[in-house]
């Protein structure tokens, strides 16, 4: 085995990067097992906890896995593509899709789960929102957002509350070229508010079946919009 020696700087990674190109160039295969950590702090000139270190990088970039007793396994030759990504490409009409499965349940949970101080949060939210100069789509646009943001921070999920900030650069994206293209405040500065005040109302008064209900037919109503652009 010749993974040539390494320089005494930032060893780790240096480590990394050299065991990520045999993966890569195949001389681990997927489902291959790696030599031991001994023979491979030997060949690359390092100790075994810098080895140790680098597997664990790698693991957690999903190109191997460790197994009780058997050893470090190739699992891949490229790490996946991470999520937010992932994200940053799609089309706005399709994260618009899921969002409104995650979203639509978080309404239900958070009209089950809300406390005084998210009905709080929720009516502020709302009244930012009614708050926008009729020329700031920028404002009004984040100011729509966190009011789904206070929705979803309701369920008291922190799972929901991860995912759904995911979504906010690609939604604000299309919610811009939405409100700019067609113009949608010219003549509604408060664009869906009916809407978003009664999915408060239903948040607040614990009516799950309305508060998803609402907010379906608010982003199902704003899918055929960006489909339109």
């Amino acid at each position: 085995m010749n993974l040539h020696a390494l320089r005494p700087s930032s060893l780790v990674e240096q480590a990394t990067e050299r065991l990520r190109e045999h993966i890569a160039d195949g001389t681990w295969t997927v489902g291959s097992k790696l030599p031991g950590e001994l023979a491979l702090a030997e060949a690359l000139g390092v100790g075994r906890s810098t080895v140790r270190e680098a597997l664990r990088a790698l693991a957690c970039a999903g190109l191997v896995r460790a197994r009780q007793g058997s050893g470090v396994f190739v699992l891949a030759t490229a790490s996946p593509e991470q999520w937010s990504a992932r994200l940053r490409r799609a089309a706005v009409t399709d994260v618009y899709e899921v969002r409104m499965i995650v979203e639509v349940e978080a309404a239900r949970i958070a009209a089950r789960r809300r406390t005084d101080d998210d009905v709080a949060a929720l009516h502020t939210a709302l009244t930012a929102r009614r708050a926008c100069a009729p020329d700031d789509h920028a404002a009004f646009v984040t100011a729509d957002i966190a009011l789904h943001g206070a929705v979803v921070a309701a369920a008291h999920n922190p799972v929901l509350s991860d995912l759904f900030a995911e979504f906010v650069p690609v939604l604000r994206r299309g919610l811009l070229d939405l409100v700019d293209v067609l113009d949608l405040r010219a003549d509604d500065p408060d664009h869906g508010d009916a809407a978003h005040a009664r999915l408060v109302a239903a948040v607040e008064r614990g009516d799950e079946a309305a508060a998803g209900r609402v907010l379906r037919k608010e982003l199902t109503d704003t899918l055929a919009l960006l489909r339109s652009l």
